[in-house]
Protein backbone atom coordinates (compact mmCIF):
# COMPACT_ATOMS: atom_id res chain seq x y z
CA UNK A 1 0.00 0.00 0.00
CA UNK A 2 2.51 2.43 1.00
CA UNK A 3 6.35 2.33 0.11
CA UNK A 4 8.95 4.64 1.93
CA UNK A 5 12.43 4.37 0.64
CA UNK A 6 15.19 6.07 1.95
CA UNK A 7 13.18 9.32 2.67
CA UNK A 8 15.01 12.04 4.60
CA UNK A 9 11.87 14.52 5.57
CA UNK A 10 12.40 18.17 7.21
CA UNK A 11 11.54 21.78 7.30
CA UNK A 12 12.40 25.28 5.84
CA UNK A 13 12.58 26.37 2.02
CA UNK A 14 15.82 28.79 2.80
CA UNK A 15 18.17 26.08 5.04
CA UNK A 16 16.80 22.91 5.81
CA UNK A 17 16.11 21.23 9.33
CA UNK A 18 16.09 17.46 9.10
CA UNK A 19 13.50 15.61 11.24
CA UNK A 20 13.79 12.29 9.37
CA UNK A 21 16.83 10.51 8.12
CA UNK A 22 16.97 8.11 5.31
CA UNK A 23 14.01 5.97 6.96
CA UNK A 24 12.59 2.91 4.52
CA UNK A 25 9.04 1.32 5.80
CA UNK A 26 6.86 -0.93 3.78
CA UNK A 27 2.99 -0.32 5.06
CA UNK A 28 0.80 -2.85 4.41
CA UNK A 29 -3.38 -3.75 3.38
CA UNK A 30 -4.99 -4.74 6.57
CA UNK A 31 -2.68 -4.33 9.67
CA UNK A 32 -2.38 -1.81 12.49
CA UNK A 33 1.17 -0.53 12.24
CA UNK A 34 2.91 1.44 15.20
CA UNK A 35 5.20 4.05 15.26
CA UNK A 36 7.09 4.63 18.23
CA UNK A 37 9.64 7.07 19.83
CA UNK A 38 10.25 9.48 21.96
CA UNK A 39 9.07 13.68 21.25
CA UNK A 40 11.59 14.57 18.00
CA UNK A 41 12.10 11.44 17.36
CA UNK A 42 10.37 12.03 13.48
CA UNK A 43 6.92 10.17 14.16
CA UNK A 44 5.01 12.83 13.62
CA UNK A 45 6.72 14.35 10.64
CA UNK A 46 6.91 10.67 9.03
CA UNK A 47 3.58 10.49 9.50
CA UNK A 48 2.48 14.15 7.54
CA UNK A 49 4.65 13.15 4.62
CA UNK A 50 3.19 9.92 4.10
CA UNK A 51 -0.46 12.25 3.76
CA UNK A 52 1.85 14.18 1.50
CA UNK A 53 0.81 17.41 3.66
CA UNK A 54 3.32 19.96 2.73
CA UNK A 55 1.34 22.98 3.31
CA UNK A 56 4.06 23.46 6.60
CA UNK A 57 6.82 24.07 5.35
CA UNK A 58 7.47 20.09 5.41
CA UNK A 59 9.73 18.27 2.49
CA UNK A 60 11.24 15.38 1.60
CA UNK A 61 14.93 16.17 0.20
CA UNK A 62 15.77 12.08 -0.69
CA UNK A 63 14.14 9.39 -1.27
CA UNK A 64 10.40 8.77 -2.31
CA UNK A 65 7.02 7.66 -0.68
CA UNK A 66 4.89 6.07 -3.09
CA UNK A 67 1.39 4.68 -2.59
CA UNK A 68 -0.61 1.80 -4.04
CA UNK A 69 -4.49 1.65 -4.11
CA UNK A 70 -7.52 -0.13 -5.73
CA UNK A 71 -10.65 2.60 -6.31
CA UNK A 72 -13.58 1.08 -4.35
CA UNK A 73 -15.68 2.68 -7.48
CA UNK A 74 -14.26 0.84 -10.25
CA UNK A 75 -11.33 -1.39 -8.70
CA UNK A 76 -8.77 0.16 -10.55
CA UNK A 77 -5.57 0.40 -9.38
CA UNK A 78 -4.26 3.87 -8.28
CA UNK A 79 -0.56 4.12 -8.07
CA UNK A 80 0.95 8.11 -7.10
CA UNK A 81 3.52 9.68 -5.59
CA UNK A 82 3.64 11.92 -2.21
CA UNK A 83 3.25 14.92 -4.24
CA UNK A 84 -0.61 13.69 -5.03
CA UNK A 85 -1.83 12.26 -2.51
CA UNK A 86 -4.00 15.05 -1.45
CA UNK A 87 -5.73 14.20 -4.42
CA UNK A 88 -6.91 10.51 -2.30
CA UNK A 89 -7.70 12.63 0.96
CA UNK A 90 -10.54 11.50 2.25
CA UNK A 91 -11.24 8.62 -0.31
CA UNK A 92 -8.33 6.44 -0.13
CA UNK A 93 -6.81 7.75 3.05
CA UNK A 94 -7.45 10.32 6.17
CA UNK A 95 -5.63 11.57 8.88
CA UNK A 96 -6.67 12.11 12.63
CA UNK A 97 -4.01 14.91 13.84
CA UNK A 98 -3.31 15.50 17.80
CA UNK A 99 -5.01 18.13 19.20
CA UNK A 100 -9.14 17.92 18.93
CA UNK A 101 -9.42 21.59 20.21
CA UNK A 102 -7.11 22.95 17.77
CA UNK A 103 -8.21 20.67 14.81
CA UNK A 104 -11.96 21.50 15.30
CA UNK A 105 -12.55 24.85 13.90
CA UNK A 106 -14.17 26.35 16.99
CA UNK A 107 -16.56 28.83 15.36
CA UNK A 108 -18.73 25.99 13.21
CA UNK A 109 -20.79 23.12 14.69
CA UNK A 110 -20.29 19.85 14.39
CA UNK A 111 -22.29 18.90 11.82
CA UNK A 112 -20.74 21.70 8.94
CA UNK A 113 -17.32 20.11 9.83
CA UNK A 114 -18.53 16.66 9.70
CA UNK A 115 -19.92 17.57 5.87
CA UNK A 116 -16.92 19.92 5.38
CA UNK A 117 -14.39 16.89 5.27
CA UNK A 118 -16.58 14.95 2.86
CA UNK A 119 -16.21 14.66 -0.87
CA UNK A 120 -18.57 15.50 -3.34
CA UNK A 121 -19.61 12.27 -3.96
CA UNK A 122 -20.21 12.12 -0.39
CA UNK A 123 -22.51 14.93 -0.85
CA UNK A 124 -25.26 13.46 -2.51
CA UNK A 125 -29.11 13.49 -1.85
CA UNK A 126 -30.42 16.12 0.46
CA UNK A 127 -28.94 17.72 3.53
CA UNK A 128 -31.90 15.65 5.95
CA UNK A 129 -30.50 12.49 4.63
CA UNK A 130 -26.75 13.13 5.08
CA UNK A 131 -27.17 14.68 8.37
CA UNK A 132 -29.56 11.60 9.14
CA UNK A 133 -26.69 9.15 7.27
CA UNK A 134 -23.71 10.76 9.87
CA UNK A 135 -25.99 10.63 12.73
CA UNK A 136 -26.11 6.92 12.45
CA UNK A 137 -22.60 6.66 11.91
CA UNK A 138 -21.63 8.89 14.75
CA UNK A 139 -24.13 6.46 16.90
CA UNK A 140 -21.47 3.74 16.43
CA UNK A 141 -18.82 6.07 18.12
CA UNK A 142 -21.80 6.92 21.67
CA UNK A 143 -22.45 9.95 20.03
CA UNK A 144 -25.60 11.55 20.36
CA UNK A 145 -27.51 13.10 17.26
CA UNK A 146 -27.42 16.40 19.39
CA UNK A 147 -23.61 16.42 19.36
CA UNK A 148 -24.22 17.68 15.61
CA UNK A 149 -25.41 21.07 16.81
CA UNK A 150 -22.78 21.38 19.56
CA UNK A 151 -20.09 23.74 18.93
CA UNK A 152 -16.43 21.66 20.12
CA UNK A 153 -15.86 23.53 23.77
CA UNK A 154 -19.01 22.33 24.10
CA UNK A 155 -18.23 18.85 23.88
CA UNK A 156 -15.47 16.95 26.23
CA UNK A 157 -12.04 15.79 25.23
CA UNK A 158 -13.26 12.28 24.59
CA UNK A 159 -16.01 13.50 22.47
CA UNK A 160 -14.01 15.58 20.41
CA UNK A 161 -11.67 12.91 19.61
CA UNK A 162 -14.13 10.37 18.97
CA UNK A 163 -15.69 13.14 16.49
CA UNK A 164 -12.42 13.30 15.21
CA UNK A 165 -11.84 9.68 14.42
CA UNK A 166 -15.15 9.39 12.79
CA UNK A 167 -14.58 12.17 10.44
CA UNK A 168 -11.40 10.17 9.18
CA UNK A 169 -13.65 6.65 9.00
CA UNK A 170 -17.13 7.72 7.40
CA UNK A 171 -15.84 7.59 3.90
CA UNK A 172 -14.30 4.05 4.60
CA UNK A 173 -10.89 4.90 3.61
CA UNK A 174 -7.91 1.87 2.68
CA UNK A 175 -6.00 4.26 5.42
CA UNK A 176 -6.17 6.08 8.44
CA UNK A 177 -3.50 7.92 9.93
CA UNK A 178 -3.68 8.69 13.39
CA UNK A 179 -1.28 11.13 15.50
CA UNK A 180 -1.31 10.57 18.51
CA UNK A 181 -5.18 10.15 18.86
CA UNK A 182 -5.76 9.14 22.68
CA UNK A 183 -2.84 12.12 24.43
CA UNK A 184 -4.18 13.90 27.49
CA UNK A 185 -7.44 11.84 27.56
CA UNK A 186 -7.63 9.90 30.65
CA UNK A 187 -7.05 5.79 30.63
CA UNK A 188 -11.30 4.75 30.77
CA UNK A 189 -11.59 7.20 27.57
CA UNK A 190 -8.26 6.28 26.47
CA UNK A 191 -9.25 2.89 26.09
CA UNK A 192 -12.80 3.27 24.32
CA UNK A 193 -11.35 5.02 21.99
CA UNK A 194 -8.87 2.51 21.45
CA UNK A 195 -11.45 -0.21 21.24
CA UNK A 196 -13.44 2.05 18.90
CA UNK A 197 -10.30 1.99 16.77
CA UNK A 198 -9.83 -1.58 16.53
CA UNK A 199 -13.39 -2.51 16.13
CA UNK A 200 -13.17 0.03 12.91
CA UNK A 201 -10.02 -1.99 11.08
CA UNK A 202 -11.57 -4.94 12.10
CA UNK A 203 -14.78 -4.00 10.13
CA UNK A 204 -13.40 -2.55 7.03
CA UNK A 205 -10.23 -4.66 7.24
CA UNK A 206 -7.83 -1.26 5.85
CA UNK A 207 -5.24 -0.38 7.81
CA UNK A 208 -4.55 1.86 10.47
CA UNK A 209 -0.90 3.44 11.48
CA UNK A 210 -1.05 4.99 15.12
CA UNK A 211 1.74 7.15 16.11
CA UNK A 212 2.38 7.31 20.04
CA UNK A 213 5.09 7.66 22.18
CA UNK A 214 3.21 5.58 24.46
CA UNK A 215 4.47 2.04 23.92
CA UNK A 216 1.32 0.97 26.35
CA UNK A 217 -1.01 2.05 23.51
CA UNK A 218 1.29 0.01 21.24
CA UNK A 219 1.17 -3.07 23.04
CA UNK A 220 -2.57 -2.33 23.20
CA UNK A 221 -3.09 -2.55 19.79
CA UNK A 222 -1.21 -2.83 16.87
CA UNK A 223 0.51 -5.95 15.21
CA UNK A 224 3.17 -4.51 13.93
CA UNK A 225 5.93 -2.41 15.56
CA UNK A 226 8.17 0.48 14.51
CA UNK A 227 10.61 2.49 16.64
CA UNK A 228 12.37 5.43 16.47
CA UNK A 229 14.92 7.15 17.63
CA UNK A 230 16.78 10.79 16.23
CA UNK A 231 15.06 10.13 13.06
CA UNK A 232 16.12 6.75 11.96
CA UNK A 233 13.81 3.51 12.41
CA UNK A 234 16.21 1.62 14.92
CA UNK A 235 13.85 -1.90 15.13
CA UNK A 236 10.79 -2.93 13.68
CA UNK A 237 9.16 -5.85 13.71
CA UNK A 238 5.65 -7.76 15.01
CA UNK A 239 4.96 -6.50 18.04
CA UNK A 240 4.62 -9.35 20.42
CA UNK A 241 8.61 -10.17 19.29
CA UNK A 242 9.74 -6.75 20.02
CA UNK A 243 8.07 -6.73 23.52
CA UNK A 244 9.69 -10.33 24.31
CA UNK A 245 12.57 -9.78 22.74
CA UNK A 246 13.97 -6.07 22.29
CA UNK A 247 16.94 -5.97 19.75
CA UNK A 248 18.26 -2.26 20.30
CA UNK A 249 18.89 -0.80 23.85
CA UNK A 250 16.35 2.61 23.20
CA UNK A 251 13.68 -0.35 22.60
CA UNK A 252 14.89 -2.02 25.42
CA UNK A 253 14.66 1.27 27.35
CA UNK A 254 11.33 2.16 26.55
CA UNK A 255 9.81 -1.00 27.26
CA UNK A 256 12.01 -1.16 30.66
CA UNK A 257 9.90 2.29 31.43
CA UNK A 258 6.52 0.65 31.01
CA UNK A 259 4.83 0.32 34.90
CA UNK A 260 4.62 -2.69 36.10
CA UNK A 261 2.37 -4.59 38.80
CA UNK A 262 3.51 -7.42 40.56
CA UNK A 263 6.11 -7.58 37.96
CA UNK A 264 3.73 -7.95 35.39
CA UNK A 265 3.27 -5.04 32.56
CA UNK A 266 0.17 -3.23 33.50
CA UNK A 267 -1.73 -3.32 30.18
CA UNK A 268 -3.27 -5.69 28.62
CA UNK A 269 -4.16 -6.51 24.43
CA UNK A 270 -7.38 -4.36 23.67
CA UNK A 271 -10.17 -6.55 22.86
CA UNK A 272 -8.62 -10.17 24.51
CA UNK A 273 -9.66 -11.14 27.63
CA UNK A 274 -6.66 -9.85 30.49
Amino acid sequence: MITIDKVTVGYGTAGFIKAVDGVSLSIGDNEIVGIAGETGSGKSTLMRAVYGDFSTGLRIKDGTITGRFVDQKNGQVIEAPSSRFHRLWWDQMSYIPQGSMSVLNPLMKIEAQVVDGLPKRERGGSRADLRRRIADFLAGFGLEETVLDAYPHQLSGGMRQRVLVAIAAFVNPRLILADEPTTALDVVVQKKILLMMVEIQRRLRNTLVLVSHDLGVHYQITDRLVIMYKGQIVETGPTAEIFANPQHDYTRNLIAALPRLHGKRSVDRVGEAP
